[in-house]
């Protein structure tokens, strides 16, 4: 269908896969004849992705529409996501928001431009249904397992994302994703393999493989009992073609995030086999505590079975990146269990980790916990564990300077004038910002050799042919 000529602005918050969908989205509005900008007062219509996962990200949605109700008054916004789902009747009260698009509806935004599809709530017609965390955990409960019909053919980062998975079963006490995307859902072999094609001829060099809990992919019917099967799939079918001494610009893929009980014999063979995974895992850890663990709900892994996993990952891989999200004050959490989370970090070759203080979350079970923990405590507890990453990241930098050879996928093609220059990640995950720009380089791996370390990464040197 032909639409006339319209102009769009999407703002992304939150995970990888809230930037895979925005993508998607992106993308079906500009087959509408939609052009994007960057200047929310330039547009006709604006798309606020919103995250949930703390109070502050759903703070963060509701001071974004504030904000934008300055910089472009008389712009309607359009709000979806995690916070879409769970402050629902909050956001939507809020001046100049013309529809609050719950997650099952998400992928409406595909069908036709949003003046077009809410045409409805342009003329004022339609009111918001009300939201609250009792009516979003009763709305999980009977949430559609199809996976949603999102697509991409391109990124606007140098470094696209292939979501293969959504929403989560598992029901960890502290989290509102179950309540915010609803039950574990998986995407089919073929539909990600062929994702994953269109995107390397489309010139991109390193593709994130994201989910929401890719512990609970699984597509046994098409022969893939879970993700190891999947990712040993995608790497038997591409690296013929794509994978390192196939061709002088070679791919490679990085795994988003798993959880510690996916590491195991079965997973670490996996990894062994493949050629074209980065040599980086991010760990979904949350404590290094085994009570703190089971309080969370989390049981399925120990500290001290993730310790031995990890090192049978260093066998592996001599020298690779390791990062883990980390939760510190969670109801119930003595000093004791301080002290054992610091013991596991320090005993874990980290080179980063995300470390947050608890946030608690409408409807969850840990919300309703008693000894809850002070908001002090638990930044002064999240502060002590970043601060042992903090010394692991600075060394595990500093060493790096000892490799004579690095594959940087770039993060943008920023003009060679840029304030801030050329940068990107090696095949660890450690930031990497370019000595000497590079033009027209597209998105192929640059290699380059270290030379020193700055405060926001490691200084590199492109090697000439």
């Amino acid at each position: 269908m032909h639409y006339a000529p319209w102009t769009f602005c999407i703002l992304t918050f939150g995970c990888k896969v809230n930037q895979y969908e925005s993508q998607s989205v992106r993308e079906a509005w500009q087959r509408m004849d939609g052009a994007e900008t960057d200047a929310p007062a330039e547009a006709d219509v604006i798309l606020l992705n919103t995250c949930a996962v703390t109070a502050n990200a759903v703070t963060d949605a509701r001071q974004a529409v504030r904000r934008l109700q300055r910089e472009a008054p008389g712009v309607p916004v359009v709000i979806a996501g995690c916070a879409a789902e769970v402050a629902r009747k909050q956001l939507a009260a809020l001046p100049g928001v013309l529809r609050v698009v719950e997650q099952d509806h998400k992928s409406r935004l595909l069908d036709a431009p949003p003046l077009v599809l809410f045409a409805e709530e342009a003329a004022g017609s339609a009111t918001p249904f009300p939201s609250s965390p009792a009516e979003a955990a009763a709305r999980a409960a009977t949430r559609d397992r199809t996976f949603p019909p999102f697509h991409i053919d391109g990124f606007r980062r140098a470094r696209p994302v292939l979501k293969v998975q959504d929403g989560c079963s598992h029901g960890c006490a502290y989290c509102i994703v179950p309540l915010t995307r609803g039950p574990a859902r998986s995407r089919p072999p073929k539909d990600c393999l062929a994702e994953m094609r269109r995107l390397l001829e489309a010139g991109y060099r390193e593709i994130m493989i994201s989910g929401i809990n890719l512990r609970q992919y699984a597509m046994r019917d098409e022969g893939c009992r879970d993700f190891w099967d999947l990712l040993s799939y995608l790497d038997r079918e591409l690296a013929p073609e794509w994978g390192s001494g196939a061709r002088p610009d070679p791919a490679r893929f990085r795994i988003s995030s798993v959880e510690p009980a996916q590491l195991t014999e079965r997973g670490i063979a996996t990894l062994a086999e493949t050629s074209m995974v980065c040599p980086h895992l991010h760990l979904s850890l949350q404590s290094g505590s085994a009570d703190v663990l089971k309080a969370m709900r989390r049981g399925h892994y120990t500290p001290e079975a993730l310790l031995s996993a990890v090192e049978g990952v260093a066998k592996l891989w001599p020298r690779f990146g390791l990062g883990a999200d980390i939760l510190m004050g969670f109801p119930g959490e003595t000093e004791a269990h301080v002290l054992e989370t610091l013991e596991v970090v320090r005993s874990l070759p980290l080179t980063y980790a995300h470390v947050f203080p608890y946030s608690a979350r409408p409807g969850t079970v840990a919300a309703e916990l008693p000894d809850q923990v002070g908001k002090a405590v638990r930044q002064e507890r999240a502060a002590r564990v970043r601060a042992v990453v903090e010394a692991k990241r600075e060394a595990f930098w500093k060493d790096t300077l000892t490799c004579e050879r690095l594959l940087v996928a770039l993060d943008c093609n920023e003009d060679a004038g840029s304030a801030s220059g050329q940068h990107g990640v090696d095949e660890c995950y450690v930031p990497c910002r370019l000595r000497t720009p590079l033009r027209g380089e597209g998105h192929t791996l640059i290699p380059v050799r270290p030379v020193s370390v700055s405060r926001k990464g490691v200084i590199v040197e492109p090697l000439r042919p």
